[in-house]
């Protein structure tokens, strides 16, 4: 690697710390700190996401297989980013206290922003009305990852991106996505 990249990579490195620790500074408050922690485990293994997506399927009978499509698609994009993360392997971060224990050691990418992201353009998709507190509440819980210390912010953007991608090519199998 050419030493111009390599000092890019470390500013890049440098700003994603000095990010996360402002970030996990907000914690100290202890609203926030309980907001962070409950969205953090509202979103373990995208159970918040499948629980609304199920629940989109109970309640909106007409389309209910593109809930339930929706609701896979979910759940995949999750499996997803555990499958990039067993690959890439990088340690959460250890210059912060976390606060909250998470299932794994690896960082990247963010399953929960994966799950979220991917959740809040499907749900807001199907079902318009959704679009406006499902996006804000995904928003919030990719952001929870960093205040309670266990995600740098490229973790999270990059979790957001796969979730944005999966949507995106799972649009045509998913269907279903009206004005209503």
């Amino acid at each position: 690697m050419n030493r111009k990249c390599s000092k890019s990579r470390g500013y890049l490195r440098a700003a994603d710390h000095r990010l996360l620790s402002a970030l996990r500074d907000c914690g100290a408050d202890p609203r926030v700190a309980a907001a962070a922690r409950a969205l953090s485990r509202g979103g373990e293994h995208g159970a918040l996401w499948l629980a609304a997506g199920l629940a989109g399927a109970v309640l909106d009978r007409e389309r209910r297989a593109h809930w339930l499509r929706g609701t896979a698609l979910t759940a995949a994009a999750h499996l997803a980013s555990m499958g990039v993360k067993r690959v890439v392997r990088r340690p959460r971060p250890g210059h912060v206290e976390p606060l909250v224990r998470t299932a794994g050691r690896h960082s990247f990418p963010s399953s929960h922003a994966t799950s979220a992201t991917a959740a809040a353009l499907v749900y807001g998709a199907l079902r318009p009305a959704c679009a406006r507190f499902v996006p804000p509440l995904a928003a919030a819980m990719c952001v929870s990852r960093m205040v309670v210390g266990v995600h740098y912010p490229s973790d999270v953007a990059a979790g957001a991106a796969l979730g944005a991608f999966a949507a995106r090519a799972a649009t045509p199998w998913i269907g279903g996505f009206t004005d209503g």
